[in-house]
């Protein structure tokens, strides 16, 4: 599959840029080159390749999660600057 002018120009359109005709050019012939290495890699046999999200293997570097007790209420708004009904009180930030 090839990529015309026509279809970079169309694109451009569309993202609301404007090419000259030598970056037209310039972006069709590196689009093809792309789908060429593209097609290279269809010639390849992968059916034995299994699917992956990441070439790395991953692991999960976070503790486990224990369930523990919060701070009480009291002890929480007692360093608050300002507490009402319970809850931190805030300037307010929407007019």
């Amino acid at each position: 599959m090839a990529i015309t002018k026509n279809e970079v120009e169309h694109v451009a359109l569309l993202a609301r840029l404007k090419l000259s005709s030598e970056e037209m050019e310039a972006y069709t012939e590196q689009l093809n080159a792309i789908l060429g290495y593209m097609d290279k890699l269809d010639t390849l046999d992968t059916g034995n390749v299994e699917p992956t999200a990441h070439v790395l293997p991953l692991r999960n570097v976070f503790r486990e999660d224990v369930e523990r007790p919060g701070l009480a209420k009291e002890k929480a708004l007692a360093g608050a600057p300002e507490a009402s009904e319970g809850q931190f009180k805030v300037p307010r930030v929407v007019g």
